[in-house]
Formats: C-alpha cells, structure tokens, sequence
C-alpha cells in the first residue's frame, strides 16, 4: 500500500480553515478526518481520509478524546466489539480501537452516524483506563 501523504496534506489544508461548530456528546460516533498516519498509527479511508470515531469525552469547545473504529472485529484488552444502531437505521458490528485512543479536533468532524449504547460504552471506557493504568 503506498501511503497518500500529499493527498492528506490537501485535504488537511481544507479541513484546517473548516469555522463549522459541531455539538457533540460522549457516546456519540461519527465520521472524522484522522488522516494519513505514520506506522501502526490508525489512518483515514477514502477521498476525506476518514474513519468511524467514537467520541469518548469532549475536553474543550474544539478538542475530544475518542478511539476510532475498525470493521475489522476483535476482542481483547486492546479493542471491544460492539453493535450500534447506524442513522440508515441498520445495525452495524465494529470494533473500537482502545490502542489508539487519541485527541481530535473538533474540525476533523463530518457527520455523527450513530451513538453507543451505555452497556459498551462503560466497557470501552474500563478498557481505556487499563490501557492508561494496568494496576
């Protein structure tokens, strides 16, 4: 797989300028630009570079903590597996990426998509906090 950094670094040049405000809440999943990344880092798909995020705690009026998605599904320490009811109002399975949990800028965001039931998102924040403090 070649790696599309001039591609990223246009359409992060766009994403950047984006004044749009976007109101969010815990739980909530949307589509975010994260973009061409380096390594086993986690990257953006398609045109936007964009990945399913879901938005674990907002921190300030233009920055959140949220771990990003993979349709690949796996459960351990490291990823939870969930369903979620999309807006097309189909059930998608994902699972949540804990390893790769990171703060985003709210101009990153594109469209919210769906929101994770109380259930796993509880899950999801034990697994981070393992992941952050393992004693």
């Amino acid at each position: 797989m070649s790696k599309r950094f001039d591609a990223w670094n246009e359409t992060k040049k766009k994403t950047e300028v984006n004044e749009r405000k976007v109101g969010i809440k815990s739980r909530e999943l949307f589509w975010v630009k994260i973009g061409q990344n380096i390594g086993s880092e986690e990257y953006g798909k398609g045109e936007n570079f964009t990945r399913p995020v879901i938005i674990i705690r907002k921190l300030t009026h233009d920055l959140f903590l949220g771990v990003p998605t993979a349709t690949a599904l796996k459960h351990d320490d490291y990823f939870h597996t969930f369903e979620y009811n999309h807006e097309s109002k189909r059930m998608v399975n994902t699972s949540a990426m804990i390893l790769q949990v990171k703060v985003f800028s709210t101009k990153r965001l594109m469209k919210r998509i769906g929101m994770v039931d109380k259930e796993n998102f509880k899950t999801i924040q034990e697994k981070i906090k393992r992941l952050i403090d393992p004693t």
